[in-house]
């Protein structure tokens, strides 16, 4: 059985809330919504703050994917609840983030991370939460971390194209650490028992 999420009030965030982007490609600042991106996934990586430690390792990785992320039908926005202006001065001084290409969205007010339910009202930041949205406003994969674990681009890649796979492959189905020309299983009432010989 497939479960599938629905992105809670994801209508509301279309018609009533801007997402307040900083271009670094562009060096300005964009409104745009969710639904600019309803003709692809739309990956939202939310990350603690600025001017920290893990999250700039994260982004730099990010930013070393960012290609091929692109190409498995795919668009990025890192957030935080960080100003767009935080968001240029960090690109602007930090080493690891030289030639930093993602659009960095400004969650100043924390509707974004608060409807994703990651907000540290503690802290005020967001948590390290990874949600992959699929073309139809539907969410298809959440990952939280804790604050001081980084992420793994590669993960993210490979969950991109398994999703773009079973999307294209209807009736089949990823195994654990499936990739690209891994085999893929097509579940049935006949497997249910005999998983390792489908496998072999």
């Amino acid at each position: 059985m497939t479960e599938e999420i629905k992105v809670i009030g994801l209508e509301d965030i279309i018609s009533n809330t801007p997402l307040n982007i900083y271009n670094p490609i562009s060096q300005e600042i964009e409104n745009k919504s969710i639904q600019d991106f309803r003709w692809k996934r739309l990956v939202l990586f939310f990350y603690p703050a600025d001017f920290t430690f893990v999250c700039p390792t994260e982004l730099k990785d990010l930013n070393k994917s960012y290609e091929e992320i692109k190409k498995s039908n795919a668009e990025i926005l890192v957030a935080s609840t960080d100003t767009v202006f935080s968001h240029k001065r960090r690109i602007e001084t930090e080493k690891l983030l030289e030639n930093f290409q993602i659009g960095m969205v400004s969650d100043r007010n924390s509707e974004l991370s608060k409807l994703f339910w990651v907000l540290n009202p503690a802290s005020g930041n967001a948590a390290r939460g990874t949600f992959i949205i699929s073309p139809e406003g539907v969410v298809k994969s959440i990952e939280i971390v804790t604050e001081p674990i980084g992420r793994s681009s590669n993960e993210l890649i490979r969950k991109l194209n398994a999703l773009e796979f079973v999307r294209s492959h209807p009736g089949e189905a990823c195994p654990a650490s499936w990739n690209i020309w891994s085999q893929t299983l097509k579940p049935s009432i006949q497997i249910a028992w005999h998983v390792a010989e489908e496998l072999n």
